[in-house]
């Protein structure tokens, strides 16, 4: 950080502060990433389908073609946005919490995110 002062009126000094931004974080700021989802066995198509309801707000069919897509090719995008907004949605698949439907289920469904190419 840098500082400057500099005389203005009536005798007061004014101090102007300079910051120096990351240039690339304000770059990978502007950039879109992906919200991907991953398959697994511990998590049923109706816990998946109404977990992505409630976050995403999706409609069932919407929803459900997400389910299948991730279950038939391993891994679903399922949101694509702004970095800070594709961190938040998922912690909020993270937080979802285990499958009540599943004995086995120990947690969340797995979310990453990735950049756009």
């Amino acid at each position: 950080m840098r500082q400057r002062g500099r005389r203005a009126a009536q005798g007061k000094s004014l101090v102007l502060i300079e910051t120096e931004t990351d240039e690339k974080t304000k770059d990978e700021l502007a950039k879109l990433y992906h919200v991907i989802i991953l398959n697994d066995d511990e998590h049923s198509f109706d816990y998946v389908i109404e977990m992505l309801q409630a976050i995403f707000g999706f409609s069932y069919p919407t929803a459900l073609a997400h389910t299948m897509e991730a279950d038939s090719t391993g891994s679903s995008i399922v949101w694509t946005c702004g970095l800070e907004e594709a961190e938040r949605k998922r912690d909020q698949i993270h937080a979802y919490g285990p499958d009540p439907r599943m004995p086995n289920s120990r947690g969340s469904v797995v979310a990453l995110v990735e950049p756009v190419l």
